[in-house]
């Protein structure tokens, strides 16, 4: 059986309820636990239709597909900070080799989000070696990884 690429690890930075957290896949697979309200769904929802198709309408993040939050009520806390900046990542292995693909965001009060995505094909892993620090950073990994 040859191997293929498996889904390995997701990151959320600054995203809703996570400062920066990163839930790991056994073999392509993860099982998420908990009460009612704890924030399955969401973040399910937030990296499946969000980081493979961009698609960041209030529908798609919710799984009842109601349209009461848009994505700026989980970067601003439903208005208690003015601004955030956060990043969503969905990481990749196969064997000993790694690929991350991304999502980061820009949130202000009153205006149009940032929104811009990364890719990165050179092995290095955020939090292991990477940091999502802000937009800069994210654009200049980009960049680089593209080497």
């Amino acid at each position: 059986m040859s191997e293929r690429w498996h889904m390995n690890r997701i990151g959320f930075v600054n995203f809703w309820l996570y400062d920066d957290e990163v839930f790991s896949f056994a073999d392509g697979k993860l099982l998420l636990r908990g009460q009612n309200g704890s924030g399955k769904s969401i973040t399910t929802q937030s990296f499946i239709p969000f980081i493979l198709d961009g698609d960041r309408t209030p529908s798609r993040l919710d799984p009842f597909g109601s349209n009461d939050r848009r994505m700026e009520y989980y970067f601003l806390n439903d208005g208690e900070k003015e601004e955030a900046t956060g990043y969503l990542y969905l990481e990749f292995k196969k064997g000993n080799r790694y690929r991350t693909i991304g999502i980061g965001q820009q949130a202000q009060k009153g205006k149009a989000m940032g929104f811009w995505g990364f890719v990165v094909l050179d092995g290095r892993r955020i939090g292991m070696i990477l940091i999502c620090i802000g937009k800069w950073e994210i654009q200049r990994l980009h960049i680089r990884s593209r080497r």
